[in-house]
Parts: C-alpha cells; structure tokens; sequence
C-alpha cells in the first residue's frame, strides 16, 4: 500500500507520462499541490525531496522545483525481439541507472576535482583499477603505461600519426575492417597494406612478406570478434603473428573492444605473448556498457608515452573527469563484473538463435562467419547471387529480413570503400 507522499510522487509521474509536465517546466508549488490533493504540505515536500533526491526534479531557490531530463522517445519496447541492426549494446541491457549512481558518487567523494582539469592520460585512480582489471583479460601492466581515451577510436585515431620506434610508415592492415579505423586512415593519406580476412583468418605466410618486404609500421588487429567478419584468431595464431612481429621489427595495435565477451576461458589477448611494449593493447567499453560515454583505454610502450600524451592533450586536453570517476567507482564496486556476466550470457544465446537462423534459411550454397559471437557476422552469397535476391528471399521467409537488408548494404559497402585505400 503506497503511502500518501508515495501516492503524491505517482500523480507527478502520470502527468509526466501524459504530458501534461514536460522537461524544464516548473512543479505546482507545494500549497497549490497540497490544496489539488487534499493532503499536508508535509506530505508534498517529502514527495519533491525525494524526487530530488532521485535527481527527477530539481530545486531552485525561491523559485520552486523544476522537471529535469529530456522528453524520452515513446517506442515500442518488445522484450522478445533481438536488435540485430546496429552493431552496439542492446538499449535494454544499458546498465544507465548503476552508472548514474556511480556519477552521483563520484562528485560526493571527489567533489570539484571532478571538475578541474586533469591529467591527459586519465585519473591516475582510474588507470589503478583499470590495471587491476586488465588482468582479467591477462593483459598485466602498470597504471603508469595505461591511458584513458575517448573511446578506443581516439586511441587509434592517435596512432596512426605518431612516429614508432622502428622508424617506419606503411600500416598493415586486416581487409575488410571497421569503417571508423579506415577514416582515421584516408582523411591523413596514409599508406596501408590490406590484407584479406576470411572465414579461415588471415594468410600468415602473405602476412610475413609483407612484414619482410615492407616497412610496416605497425599491423592492426582486431584479434577477437573482429568486424565485420566476427573471426577471432586461435592462440596458435596469436602466438605466430607475435613471433613475426617480433622477428621484422613490427609492432602491432591489438583493438581487443570485444575480449570482455569471450567465453572461451583459455583465449589469450596477443600481449599475453609481449607484454614489453610491441603489442599497443586498446580497448573500449562503448560495445559493452555505455556507448555515449566514450570512454576507452590504451596500453602503451614506455618509449611512446611521452608523444601520445602530447598528442592527446592536442586532440581534447583529456577525457572528461566525471565519466572517468564514475567508471573507477564502477569497476571498484564490482558492478561491471557482474554486467559483463550477463551480457555474456546474453550474447550467446544471441550468437546460438543467428547461427540457427543461418542454417534454416539461408539458400543453399551460402557461407557464413562470425554466427556464434552474437555480435559481428558476415554472409558470403553463393555465385552472383545480389544481397537484394537474398533480401527478398528472407522476406518470403519472414526472418532477419530487415536485419539481413541492413547488415549487407552495410558490409558491401565497408569493402569497396576498403579496397580504395588499402593495396597489397
């Protein structure tokens, strides 16, 4: 049985549903919300505290309460429905509510240091726990190499145009890859070798010429769930490639954004095989928590730190503070742990329903990669088959055909503009 201010804060939330409070507007005071409701004014100012408290509403002196937030998008919210039309967390799985907590706590224990400008590599608070959960994923390094980027496509986006080590400029690259490292790559004209990917992986003896013969700089990789193909490479490959990098003098940049969801206990990460500084380890937590947040992080060479903070300090100064306070409080708290538990289990069932759709009605002569990761797949068509055939097949068939539609175009279209920049 609700209780009268329990009963008051239900009444604001009807008239914020149908509209009749929107976003930014003033509450009734409490004496006119009283005299509506035929109740005390006690009962109205527990009810507007808290909402306050729940940051629902907020206060300005002498002035009232007033309605926070944004008018939220009214959609249909089918529980047994799978997005598969974009490439990022499902919207329900969003863990939004802990990490506004986390937010609220951050200020609390840090208060106008989350505010202040800070170091560019990060909190060095947060690079401690980041270091700590690394660990997770056998990636052992200290807080001092680790730097908290705007997402791990600001990490590469860097990279790219730092000078390495050993003294060279070609890029080696998997083809096809994720559109975002590609523009990171044709807006400062970089050379780029392609290397094609697979449903069998990448061909390391092509691999090894091109380390030889070239001056590679460094090969990137996304060495689990890769997109778009959702390949993820054996630890038998992962310990060839280390070798030949090792062997020519290459580095490699290992984009391990997905490593969080493999449930394959005795998968490694590459820089399980050279934690010295060859293997620029990135990772992000857009795929797994919160995308909008944009936070991700990088490992990196003790020779390199130096240029990459230069670098970043140019590029934003530093990634904002309050979202790297709240995701310290998160990790530390152990909620990401038990988020990424469930997305787990999540995106194998996903992986387990696409891979059994492939199989029951796709046309014959049709190959597939990536099915059982839940999050990147790729459909090679048999003979000239055109994805539109394929698109009116599925309709006929009643399933993934939006999905399907999408997920193709989008795939055609990542090769060709692939293939524009990156040569063997």
């Amino acid at each position: 049985m609700l209780t009268k201010y329990g009963e008051i804060i239900k009444e604001i939330e009807t008239r914020i549903g149908d509209g009749r409070l929107l976003p930014g507007e003033r509450l009734p005071s409490v004496r006119t919300l009283s005299k509506e409701l035929h109740c005390s004014i006690n009962s109205i100012i527990k009810a507007y505290a808290e909402l306050e408290k729940e940051h629902r509403v907020y206060a300005v002196p002498k002035s009232g309460y007033f309605l926070a937030g944004s008018t939220p998008a009214h959609h249909k919210n089918r529980s047994d429905l799978i997005d598969f039309a974009s490439a990022g967390p499902d919207r329900s799985k969003m863990p939004y509510r802990d990490y506004q907590h986390c937010m609220n706590q951050a200020i609390e224990l840090y208060k106008e240091e989350m505010f202040q400008y800070s170091d560019p590599l990060g909190l060095f608070t947060l690079r401690q726990q980041l270091s700590k959960q690394l660990q997770n994923l056998q990636v052992f390094a200290p807080p001092e190499r680790i730097a908290v980027v705007s997402g791990s496509q600001q990490a590469l986006d860097l990279l790219v145009s730092l000078p390495f080590p050993n003294g060279k400029e070609e890029i080696c690259v998997e083809q096809p890859t994720h559109f975002s490292f590609i523009e990171s790559l044709t807006s400062r004209g970089i050379k780029a070798v392609g290397l094609e990917m697979t449903d069998r992986g990448i061909n390391l003896e092509q691999l090894e010429e091109n380390f030889r013969d070239r001056c590679i700089k460094f090969f990137y990789t996304v060495s689990r769930f890769q997109n778009p193909t959702g390949y993820s490479y054996s630890n038998q490959e992962k310990k060839r490639i280390v070798e030949l990098a090792q062997k020519y003098d290459v580095y490699i940049i290992e984009d391990d954004y997905m490593g969080d969801l493999d449930t394959r206990r005795k998968a490694d990460p590459m820089f399980a095989y050279d934690p010295s500084g060859r293997i620029i380890y990135t990772k992000s937590f857009s795929k797994v928590l919160l995308p909008g947040l944009r936070l991700g992080a990088a490992v990196l060479p003790d020779a390199m730190i130096p240029d990459f903070t230069k670098a970043k300090f140019a590029a934003d100064v530093h990634t904002p503070v309050l979202t790297q306070g709240a995701l310290e409080i998160y990790l530390e708290s152990g909620m990401y742990n038990a988020h990424i538990h469930k997305l787990r289990k999540q995106y194998k069932k996903k992986g387990i329903i696409l891979k059994r759709a492939y199989l029951d009605y796709l046309p014959q002569g049709t190959s597939f990669t990536g099915g059982e990761s839940g999050f990147y797949s790729t459909i090679k068509l048999p003979g000239r088959m055109k994805a539109s055939h394929l698109a009116q097949h599925l309709k006929k068939k009643m399933c993934l055909y939006r999905m399907l539609r999408i997920c193709t175009s989008l795939l055609i279209g990542r090769k060709i503009e692939f293939g524009s920049v990156c040569h063997r």
